[in-house]
This record gives structure tokens, C-alpha cells and sequence, in this order.
């Protein structure tokens, strides 16, 4: 009997027709699933190594702040997410003597929920970011990196730094199909207060199964513009990339 479903599994990487041995999965189907539960934890669990980050990003030729939240390790970061959102009394201090004058965007980097995908794919993707706003005359304040963070640290630290939007490159919540998937999430006039509508996200940044690192950096540098020319983001700001593309065909 030929299984109809079988055919659609080159389209998706979700688990589907995954055919069975008696009453069981088969044991490809098995491992496959235990060996994506073990990649999904070890995102979670990896440490990042900040100092080779901040040295790859140095390379990209870009200025950078490394800074710390009170999250003393992963299992406290996990049970305590409104530590992610802090910075400590001494980073605190250290952003507020940061000269950057006049910024467009203040450009946060954070491994999140998802090591992998920071250490995969955040050079790449800050490369293509850093090379769209510098293309279009934006000025970025020196890159932040921050371990153990979370979304909301673009407020605090977009907002210390007296810049028109924030941006923060973070890890995504692993699943048993990406566990290295990076998000983006910005906001206009950071600051205390805001919340998550007020916020847009680009995310599935992975390349090549997910959004490649120059598409996203082009809805990105988008989104960015957009908030400035308008004063605005969140659920009032859309992202129109694939509008103007068609009007530019």
C-alpha cells in the first residue's frame, strides 16, 4: 500500500509518515527523534565562549561592550527569566561611562536559549547586519554582548545608550527540528516600560534549512528604517521586504 504522506516529507522537517514496526516507531524514526532531543539540550546547556565572540566581531571591525546579567548559570537562567532581563550593578555602571554619541541602533548579541545557534551562525549574521547599516549611513553604537540574556535587555541597554532603536540578536528556544536557530528582535525608543508589542521579530534565522543571514539583515535594515522615518514598532510596524520587492520586479 503506498502511503500518501510519504511524498510530502522532502517539503517540511516536521515528523511526519514516519511508518511504523508493529506497534511501535521504526528504529531509524526513533533515533533520529532522540538524537534531536540531544542536540535541542545541548543548545540549552552549551556555555558560550564570549571572548572568541567578542574577538570575531573585533574583526568585523566593530567596536565591542561585554557586559553580564546577575543569571550565575544556565539552571538558574532557565528557572529565573527575569534575570535574563537584568544587567548587573558593575555592567550598569560600565555602559552609563560609554561615550557613543548620537546612535540609529544599538546592536545586542545574546546566546539565549540556543548556544548553537549564536556560535553557528551569529557571526555570519552580524556580518551581513553591521554591512546593511553601514551601508545605509546608520550609525551603531558598539556591539553588546551579554550571556544568559534575555529580549527585554534591548530596552535597558538600547535606552543607556541613547539610541533611536535596539536590536538584539538572540538564540531561539531550541525544538526537535531547529536547534540552532537565531531570532531578531527590535524596538523603537527602547526604554523601561516597553513590552513585547512594541517589539518585531525576524526569526528561523538558519541558514540553509531556515531565512539566510542576508535576508534577514535586509528585513532587518527594512524594519529599521521603517521605525525611524515613522516613530514606531511592534504590532503597528510591518515588515514590507517582500512588497517592495515585488514593486521594484
Amino acid at each position: 500500500m503506498t502511503d500518501q504522506w510519504a511524498g510530502l516529507r522532502r517539503f517540511t522537517q516536521a515528523r511526519i509518515a514516519l511508518g511504523r514496526a508493529g506497534h511501535a516507531l521504526p528504529t531509524r524514526a526513533l533515533l533520529e527523534f532522540q538524537l534531536a532531543h540531544a542536540l535541542a539540550r545541548d543548545a540549552v546547556r552549551l556555555p558560550w565562549d564570549v571572548d572568541a565572540c567578542a574577538e570575531a566581531v573585533r574583526g568585523l571591525g566593530a567596536e565591542v561592550l561585554v557586559l553580564e546579567t546577575p543569571v550565575a548559570s544556565r539552571d538558574v537562567y532557565l528557572r529565573r527569566p527575569d534575570l535574563g532581563r537584568l544587567l548587573t550593578d558593575a555592567s550598569r555602571a560600565r555602559l552609563a561611562r560609554v561615550n557613543a554619541g548620537p546612535v540609529d541602533v544599538a546592536l545586542i548579541v545574546s546566546n539565549g536559549l540556543s548556544t548553537s545557534a549564536v556560535q553557528r551562525h551569529g557571526i555570519p549574521l552580524l556580518r551581513e547586519v553591521l554591512g546593511a547599516y553601514r551601508g545605509a549611513g546608520l550609525r551603531v553604537a558598539p556591539v553588546t554582548l551579554v550571556a544568559n540574556g534575555r529580549v527585554a535587555l534591548l530596552d535597558e541597554v538600547g535606552h543607556a545608550l541613547a539610541a533611536r532603536v535596539a536590536v538584539i540578536v538572540v538564540g531561539e528556544r531550541p525544538g526537535l527540528s531547529a536547534a540552532d536557530s537565531l531570532g531578531l528582535y527590535l524596538g523603537y525608543a527602547p526604554g523601561p516600560g516597553n513590552s513585547d508589542a512594541q517589539r518585531n521579530c525576524i526569526s528561523n534565522i538558519r541558514p540553509p534549512q531556515g531565512l539566510s543571514c542576508r535576508d534577514a539583515a535586509a528585513k532587518l535594515l527594512g524594519l529599521t528604517q521603517r521605525a525611524i522615518g515613522r516613530g514606531l514598532s511592534g504590532v503597528l510596524l510591518k515588515d514590507e521586504t517582500e512588497q517592495e520587492r515585488r514593486v521594484l520586479r
